[in-house]
């Protein structure tokens, strides 16, 4: 019985290996060159995938992918309410059906203090529909790195944002999110002109500094559904000076009037340089090839 599996797969060897390709010419090496393309882009997808899933994942990987699968169902199309069990159906284990505000500021600070933690549109919705807005209420005071994956928001590619580009697109844009003891959370995106709707110059790098706001390029809408925020201070003194830090860094880079580029100068290099002047990272950890895959542009130079 062996010996006919190991003849049938000689024979079957031997026809591959002298068949002949039904197209000829340049159509032939047209579907070679597409064959490879696809392989290429089929590698490059499973290692994204491989790094999304074990990179960043606090204590408890599987646990936290769960919550990243949940996260990503029940975020809803912009202007759409959320499913009415959203809430209770991610956070219901720790937090209850209904949970108030102080109750969402414990789990969330102690999310902070684990490292990297997940802010999804759920939840977002849960502290808008208690407070009217973001800030020091439910969102321990500091200063934040957010990152979430690039894509559209809208139909028909928003599937597209949700799942593929969270899992097999690793690169992640990246804010500052700013949460004063009083006050309104605030948030510093860097990005082209355009993606702010500014028409001058629409290709130049440009900052933006506003009141958080759950629509916006920054925020958890139906493609960036899961941000990933890291906890950058909770010193006082400096999350009270980080309004006026950004401010100034808004004021130089439109003064220097940079073409933005899609590797460097763009919004992670913003970022990346605003935490190393302020002495929350060095150059060499700006500058890992982890980070640089992560956020292309994160660690490019300053000057």
């Amino acid at each position: 019985m062996s010996e006919q599996k190991r003849s049938r797969r000689r024979r079957f060897i031997e026809r591959v290996r002298h068949a002949k390709h039904p197209l000829t010419g340049w159509r032939r090496w047209a579907v070679i060159a597409g064959q490879g393309v696809a392989g290429f882009v089929a590698v490059f997808a499973a290692v994204n995938l491989a790094l999304s899933l074990s990179t960043f994942r606090g204590d408890q990987p599987l646990e936290r992918t769960v919550q990243e699968l949940q996260g990503l169902w029940f975020s809803a199309l912009d202007g759409q309410p959320v499913a009415p069990n959203a809430f209770e159906t991610i956070y219901g284990r720790e937090l209850g059906a209904e949970p108030d505000t102080r109750a969402i500021h414990a789990h969330l600070e102690q999310e902070a203090e684990d490292g990297v933690f997940l802010l999804d549109h759920v939840m977002i919705e849960r502290i808008r529909a208690l407070n009217g807005q973001v800030d020091a209420r439910a969102i321990p005071s500091g200063v934040y790195v957010g990152a979430h994956a690039l894509g559209p928001d809208g139909l028909p590619f928003v599937p597209v944002t949700k799942y593929l580009a969270h899992y097999l697109l690793f690169p992640r844009h990246a804010y500052i999110l700013v949460v004063p003891e009083e006050g309104e959370a605030i948030s510093f995106s860097a990005s082209q002109n355009a993606k702010f709707n500014i028409r001058v110059k629409p290709d130049r790098l440009a900052a933006a500094i506003a009141p958080y706001d759950p629509d916006a390029y920054d925020f958890p809408s139906s493609g960036q559904a899961l941000h990933e925020m890291t906890l950058v201070t909770r010193d006082p003194a400096k999350v009270a000076e980080a309004a006026g830090m950004l401010r100034r860094a808004q004021a130089r880079l439109t003064e220097r009037d940079l073409r933005y580029g899609l590797l460097a100068p763009n919004s992670n290099t913003v970022i990346g340089c605003l935490l190393q002047e302020a002495g929350a990272i060095d150059q060499a950890r700006r500058s890992s090839i982890l980070l640089a895959l992560r956020a292309p542009g994160f660690g490019a130079a300053c000057d």
